[in-house]
């Protein structure tokens, strides 16, 4: 129960320091407080992709770092994730997340400038009107599907036996900073419900009534993208089952990290 519970707190820590680091460059860095001096969507992508890197090398070899619901249950339905640890990564990313996201809500709300998380949309994901781009629905739905899937390829990948054990936080770090500088003009990218949930409880109103979208269609992605792996993994590649936790675990972390 102790190690379950470091578990579930690493990936607090952990997602909290991803929604500090994304979408707080999105509220903080554009739009309302730096209208002209932007960061624009390089600005947020690589904020995104550092912030994630970051995590990965903090608590990686604690819990992995799935710091995204859409991960943990995709590597969960290949195996990969244990059920009994399940709700511990669930509830410590929705904990973090929203921790996260009072961080910035607070820090955003002591400016002296007037703002409000609803008025600006506090970085929430949308569709139709709310999408930046002004995409459909069914845009919105393929685009989340798709690069959650291709994502959480990527990370069930960096579980291979060549995979080198330092390039793992970059790999996938990189990843997300590609994916959200595609995917910002959708819909300001989820690919992870817990991002999605923190931004969308402080906007209040529109980012609520669209959450769903956000929950359901990451999450289906998370699973194709992780069963894609499985199809397609060598075998002779694979971590073997029984190697010790301590030594080489489970994708995207849980082994030692340089540093």
């Amino acid at each position: 129960m102790i190690e379950r519970l470091r578990l579930g707190f690493a990936e607090a820590i952990g997602t909290m320091i991803l929604i500090v680091g994304g979408p707080g460059t999105a509220v903080l860095a554009t739009g309302h407080f730096f209208p002209t001096g932007s960061v624009h969507v390089l600005g947020v992508a690589l904020a995104f992709g550092l912030s994630l890197l970051v995590a990965a090398y903090a608590i990686g070899s604690i819990s992995g770092c799935h710091i995204n619901p859409a991960v943990t249950l995709g590597l969960w339905a290949i195996g990969k994730t244990k059920t009994r640890e399940l709700p511990f990564y669930l509830v410590g990313q929705i904990v973090g997340g929203l921790v996260g996201g009072l961080v910035i809500y607070v820090i955003a709300k002591a400016s002296s400038t007037s703002f409000s998380a609803r008025a600006t949309g506090f970085a929430s994901n949308g569709y139709g009107v709310h999408s930046p781009g002004g995409f459909k629905l069914g845009a919105v739905m393929l685009a989340e599907v798709f690069f959650t899937a291709v994502f959480v390829f990527v990370i069930a990948s960096t579980s291979r036996r060549s995979m080198p054990v330092g390039m793992t936080g970059v790999t996938v770090g990189l990843t997300l900073t590609v994916i959200h500088l595609i995917s910002i003009p959708i819909d300001n990218t989820s690919v992870n419900p817990a991002r999605s949930l923190a931004t969308a409880v402080f906007q209040g109103s529109w980012a609520l009534n669209q959450l769903w979208v956000f929950l359901i269609f990451p999450t289906v992605g998370g699973v194709l993208g992780a069963a894609a792996w499985r199809a397609l993994r060598p075998a002779s590649d694979e971590q073997t089952e029984d190697v010790s936790e301590a030594v080489a675990p489970a994708p995207y972390g849980r082994r030692p990290l340089p540093g």
